[in-house]
């Protein structure tokens, strides 16, 4: 039985939720094998037709774990080693994407850095008003394993907030449509799952066919190959011992990972 992962079924919608909400819901390899196995599992199923992708908790997520050693996991700090960290997260992140179906985001709280992606990632996101988002891994020297934002808000928003890792709120997500719709907090779950419900009510070969068609154009685009090319450069930034990112880690030793992630944000305050 998956320890992260909450799977529930009705209406011929599947439920699959991120269960680590004292760690808020953020991403380690047990949470990326868990989740991809629950999202093919139910879009292969007979069952269903349309998943909700959500957290519990206050958070939708808080991106990849921190705390996890990331590094040694993978091998060390090469360049080689985080090209297969990269290279693995992106697999995972492209799993909404990859699935037949129709996934749905619903998120509240904190959807930042992976999750922001994992969101992104899925057909529809519908959001609470109290929400915020952004991907604030550059403040840590760190890469972004998939690049997909400028396919979602355009290359100038996404330059804006990837320079600086900036987050948004919920009001300037759904205006540049990184979301579809804002809903009071406590009603986004009914309101998320009446269009899953009316969705679901479409034949599913409907559903599979309009996804593909939607998906296959991004693709001749270019996306994947983007999202290969980022993988590749940001291998080279997740290497790269650079001053901010050895600072960091000093801090990190000596007073705790909250107390360095407090330093770094203290200096994008003005």
């Amino acid at each position: 039985m998956p320890a992260h992962i909450l799977v529930t079924k009705k209406d011929r919608i599947a439920h699959i939720q991120i269960n680590r909400p004292k760690q808020m819901n953020s991403i380690n390899p047990e949470v990326m094998a868990e989740l991809s196995a629950a999202l093919k599992e139910a879009d292969e199923a007979k069952d269903v037709s349309v998943m909700v992708l959500s957290g519990i908790g206050a958070n939708f997520g808080a991106g990849y774990d921190l705390k996890f050693p990331w590094g040694e996991h993978y091998g060390g700090r090469g360049p080689m080693s985080m090209r297969d960290m990269l290279r693995a997260c992106v697999d995972f992140e492209l799993t909404p994407w990859s699935c037949r179906k129709p996934v749905i985001a619903m998120v509240r709280g904190y959807c930042l850095a992976g999750s922001c992606e994992l969101a992104m990632m899925c057909c529809v996101t519908f959001a609470s008003k109290q929400s915020t988002f952004g991907e604030p891994e550059i403040r840590f020297s760190t890469a972004p394993p998939a690049v997909v934002m400028p396919w979602i808000v355009g290359l100038k928003k996404a330059r804006e907030l990837l320079y600086t890792g900036d987050l948004i709120d919920a009001e300037e997500a759904l205006r540049v449509g990184m979301v579809n719709r804002l809903f009071p907090d406590d009603k986004l779950e009914e309101e998320t799952f009446r269009y899953a419900r009316r969705a679901a009510a479409i034949a599913v070969e409907g559903l599979i066919t309009t996804k593909a068609s939607i998906n296959r154009g991004a693709e001749i685009a270019g996306l994947r190959q983007a999202l290969d090319y980022g993988v590749e450069t940001g291998a080279i930034l997740d290497a790269e011992e650079t001053e901010t990112y050895k600072t960091f880690k000093a801090i990190a030793a000596k007073d705790g990972l909250t107390a360095a992630i407090r330093w770094r944000e203290s200096q994008f305050k003005d």
